[in-house]
């Protein structure tokens, strides 16, 4: 279709319930015209994480809520929108499959299209919903669950050069701020405690800069950071303020070392790309930000970076992604099914194994 589009995203792939209406006519940028987020936060701050059976309740009590709020935002009826997108994977498959019910729901009551989307696709296509970014183009997926370099060369067509092969960094910066005592979600605690921190006292690993290729692993500084606040505390009997924030800075350091090199090698891998973007929750990090920043320029390369509101999960990447995939032919019907795993690039060997859903990233 090639006139204006109009189209409501839903997203509930973890623990943020999201409606959203984005609206494009070719040739001008996308504009957001609504853009709701009910947080889970506080529901799941005892715990030290998310617990899924919550986030699944929650979402069946919110998402109606938002999508509400988010047609008054626009100013704006059901029958005003030309396509309904909605997360199908991956994620928790409790809010995965909450919001493809009620986007089911919606398509079936409107006759309006249906269009299932990759929570990943949203993701690493926000850099053109903000930008206008051309293909092609190399994205740093960075989040609490996912970890990532793809090469963007289409809507739906990525190529990944390398990724996390254990923990998540935004999942390393939650687990850093439990071990530490500080609130969740950890990786904005964590940040705000390093500001004071001096990021040199602790020695922590840089892991697998010392192999070739793009690969990450981050459950070895993680351990070595318990190890050094177990020491800390041997020999104090207890961690000061400024013990914490010194490990803080020590540990988001590292993780920003490990992120810049092995941006700078996907770049280097990349001939032809012009443009670096870093996308997920984790890209909110200012430090991080400012290396990647800084790996780009010395590459050559444009670097796009979201605002912070589009970094974390949020329902018009998704919305925009439909768009993204409607005017390419993309359309789904009632039979759409929630995923919890679903790779981007799926002629790519497994990160993180297979099981009998198939490869996890």
């Amino acid at each position: 279709m090639d006139g204006p589009l109009t189209f409501l995203g839903i997203e509930s792939s973890c623990d943020d319930t999201g409606a959203a209406v984005v609206r494009h006519e070719p040739g001008a940028r996308a504009r957001i015209l609504a853009n709701v987020v009910a947080s889970q936060t506080d529901l799941h701050a005892a715990f030290g994480g998310v617990v899924p059976e919550i986030a699944a309740r929650a979402h069946v009590e919110k998402l109606d809520l938002v999508i509400e709020a988010a047609l008054e935002r626009a100013r704006l009826a059901l029958r005003d929108l030309d396509g309904i997108a909605v997360t199908a994977g991956p994620g928790l498959i409790g809010g995965v499959l909450s919001g493809v019910m009620v986007a089911k729901g919606l398509a079936a009551a409107t006759g309006l299209p249906l269009v299932g989307v990759n929570h990943l696709a949203g993701h690493a296509l926000t850099p053109r919903l903000t930008d206008d970014l051309p293909f092609p183009y190399l994205v740093l997926l960075v989040s609490g669950g996912h970890c990532q370099f793809l090469r963007v060369e289409g809507h739906e067509r990525f190529t990944r050069l390398g990724g996390t092969i254990d923990d998540a960094p935004g999942e390393a910066f939650d687990k850093t701020a439990k071990l530490l005592g500080l609130p969740q979600p950890g990786g904005p605690a964590v940040e705000a405690e390093a500001v004071a921190g001096d990021p040199g006292r602790f020695p922590f690993p840089r892991p697998l800069l010392d192999r070739p290729g793009c690969d990450m692993s981050f459950s070895g500084l993680k351990t070595a950071l318990l190890r050094a606040r177990d020491a800390v505390v041997a020999d104090k009997g207890g961690l000061s303020r400024a013990d914490r924030a010194d490990l803080c800075a020590g540990f988001q350091a590292a993780v920003r070392d490990v992120l810049a090199e092995k941006s700078r090698r996907a770049l280097a891998a990349s001939p032809g790309i012009g443009a670096f973007a870093v996308a997920g929750g984790v890209a909110a990090n200012a430090a991080l930000r400012a290396a990647l920043e800084g790996v780009a320029a010395a590459a050559g390369a444009t670097f796009v970076a979201p605002p912070l509101a589009l970094c974390t999960d949020n329902a018009a990447m998704i919305a925009w992604a439909g768009i993204e995939r409607f005017r390419g032919g993309g359309r789904d019907d009632l039979t759409l099914a929630a995923r919890p795993r679903w790779p981007l690039d799926m002629s790519a060997p497994a990160l993180l194994g297979s099981g009998k859903r198939g490869a996890k990233a």
